[in-house]
């Protein structure tokens, strides 16, 4: 009985459609508190955050992207971690959204990855950095920094993923 459990509580969470569906942290309930970077912690993942826009910058959107010819916004995040922070994540957005542990938009802190709906079928990540700032790469204008309180960011945003601590 209790095997049966599961596969019945899977049918029914996928059943409810879209418009109701909650992630698995809140399916889950409360998780543990996350814990926070050090003041100087964060500071250098700032630093590290800023040398990667500097050396990317300039480089323009390309789906699939991963070098100085073309870069898309889940490569940027691939590149960075694997690059900068020693950590391997999974390479698309898709895959990203269930990286690390999710945090609320107001417990935001350097590193932490960003989500945004784009449109009905599209998603697209970004890095944190601070002051509501964010590390990207626009379709239109490549590798930048973008604001999430932007008109057009702001009601995009879905959910934020903490990797690093």
């Amino acid at each position: 009985m209790k095997n049966l459990m599961v596969p019945v509580m899977f049918v029914a969470v996928l059943s409810t459609g879209c418009s109701n569906m909650v992630s698995v942290d809140q399916a889950l309930g409360p998780a543990a508190p996350i814990p926070k970077a050090s003041a100087a912690q964060q500071q250098d993942i700032k630093n590290l955050i800023y040398a990667q826009y500097e050396q990317w910058k300039g480089t323009p959107y390309a789906y699939g992207g991963v070098n100085r010819s073309g870069m898309d916004c889940s490569g940027l995040v691939y590149v960075t971690y694997r690059d900068e922070f020693a950590t391997q994540l999974p390479r698309t957005t898709a895959k990203q959204m269930y990286s690390g542990t999710q945090v609320r938009r107001d417990q935001l802190q350097p590193g932490d990855l960003v989500f945004f709906n784009t449109s009905y079928k599209s998603r697209h990540v970004g890095i944190y950095i601070e002051d509501k700032k964010f590390l990207h790469v626009s379709t239109s204008k490549g590798v930048m920094i973008s604001r999430l309180d932007d008109y057009y960011w702001k009601d995009r945003f879905t959910q934020a993923r903490r990797v690093i601590r």
